[in-house]
């Protein structure tokens, strides 16, 4: 079992930056890909990033490579989603999840209660 909170989100203007967190429990947490998600009102919920238990692998969605950076912290047990050069098109809830495999589908195990971001014009 894997519990999430999610932390950070806020109101930043566009160019800005912020810093999601995402505390997770749990003494086998490296054993899990953790992944970042979105959902803008109206809109299904959809992949940002993920990274495995190692952090040796990611992935990111075309829409912000170059823009966004998935880190962890397995002492920590800590995930961040370092997100730069932000444009009001990644308003959205920001959900973190965990899964035993990596992937960059929904199909995650775990999720948090999502952080909410908002980027004004």
């Amino acid at each position: 079992q894997v519990h999430l909170v999610e932390s950070g989100g806020g109101l930043v203007q566009a160019g800005g930056s912020l810093r999601l967190s995402c505390a997770a429990s749990g003494r086998t947490f490296s054993s899990y890909a953790v992944g970042w998600f979105r959902q803008a009102p109206g809109k299904e919920r959809e992949f940002v990033t993920a990274t495995s238990g190692s952090g040796g692998r990611t992935y990111y969605a075309d829409s912000v490579k170059g823009r966004f950076t998935i880190s962890r912290d397995n002492a920590q047990n800590m995930v961040y989603l370092q997100m730069n050069s932000l444009k009001p098109e990644d308003t959205a809830v920001y959900f973190c999840a965990a899964n035993i495999l990596l992937t960059t589908t929904r199909t995650y195990s775990y999720w948090g209660q999502g952080t909410q971001v908002t980027v004004s014009s």
